[in-house]
């Protein structure tokens, strides 16, 4: 199982990989000849028309009340192609899939703390559709859902969970800030054994970007969840977060680069992330429509 999922992203980084060539090639068919900051800027709008295959590696330092809380550490990567549908000038379709992929990941059981290995996550999606008005205000409004697929028990969730999601952004001239917020019910309860308890979990992403020169940014983008079910002290995940972005021209190919630090101002009290860099390449690849 472990062999097939490493061969699946393997699969992924050469279809990026052929993208990324054809990007060259019709580039230099086009005669495109824009710069990495105008690329820098239209990769931060968030109703962006520009295709990306995002790769997000994170590390995570853990703490909590469980034994051995604090030396718990997690490194994953996680996979999200976007490739935005025009549907008129200023209206795009967005079918968005977060494919994780865990290198390691300390869980909890009888025994204490184990470290997973290479395993496949929980796979989540969202459906969208944005809009760019002519304040320079985009409104997201669409579907979002998670999906039991990690290939552990340990780490796959007791619920596929499916919800609403709504996303405000402004544009300024210096840059963007903005907001994502997304609730997940469950649509399928755990074993009776265990209650027979249902999920509900309001999560998103708070995100801002300010325009430097030669294609830098100092930008941030954490992403935070309230579990509504949660025992007290365990249902609020809130980190702070900043960092740089830079889009470098490698040839015709633009590719964004990012290093992002968050710290959890909250985190359950039994176990959660306090300290995380997530670093991420985004090649910049054409739309095949």
């Amino acid at each position: 199982m472990k062999s097939s999922i490493l061969k699946l992203f393997m699969l992924a980084f050469l279809i990026v990989f052929a993208m990324t060539s054809r990007a060259q090639d019709d580039d230099q068919t086009k005669g495109d000849e824009k710069s990495a900051s105008e690329i820098a800027v239209e990769l931060a709008h968030p109703n962006t028309t520009l295709g990306t295959m995002n790769f997000n590696f994170d590390y995570i330092n853990y703490q909590g009340d469980l034994p051995d809380a604090g030396s718990q550490n997690g490194f994953s990567m996680g996979f999200q192609p976007v490739l935005p549908i025009p549907l008129s000038k200023t209206v795009n379709l967005f079918v968005r899939p977060q494919i994780p992929l865990y290198f390691t990941q300390p869980t909890y059981g009888a025994n204490g703390f184990e470290n997973q290995g290479v395993n496949l996550g929980n796979i989540s999606a969202d459906v969208a559709v944005g809009k760019t008005f002519p304040s320079k205000t985009v409104g997201v409004i669409g579907v979002f859902g998670s999906f039991r697929t990690a290939t552990d028990d340990a780490l796959r969730s007791n619920y596929t969970l499916l919800g609403p999601e709504i996303a405000v952004g402004q544009i300024f001239n210096w840059g963007v800030v903005g907001l994502l917020v997304t609730h997940g019910w469950s649509v399928n309860s755990i074993d009776a054994a265990a209650g027979d308890e249902s999920a509900s979990i309001t999560s998103g992403q708070y995100f801002y970007v300010v325009n430097l020169n030669d294609g830098w940014q100092i930008a941030g983008s954490p992403t935070f969840s309230y579990n509504h079910n949660a025992a007290k002290g365990n249902k609020l995940t809130f980190p702070i977060g900043i960092g740089v972005n830079k889009v470098t021209l490698f040839g015709k190919l633009p590719i964004k680069f990012s290093m992002q630090y968050w710290y959890y101002v909250a985190s359950p009290d039994a176990f959660g992330p306090q300290h995380q860099i997530r670093f991420t390449i985004s090649p910049v690849v054409p739309l095949p429509w």
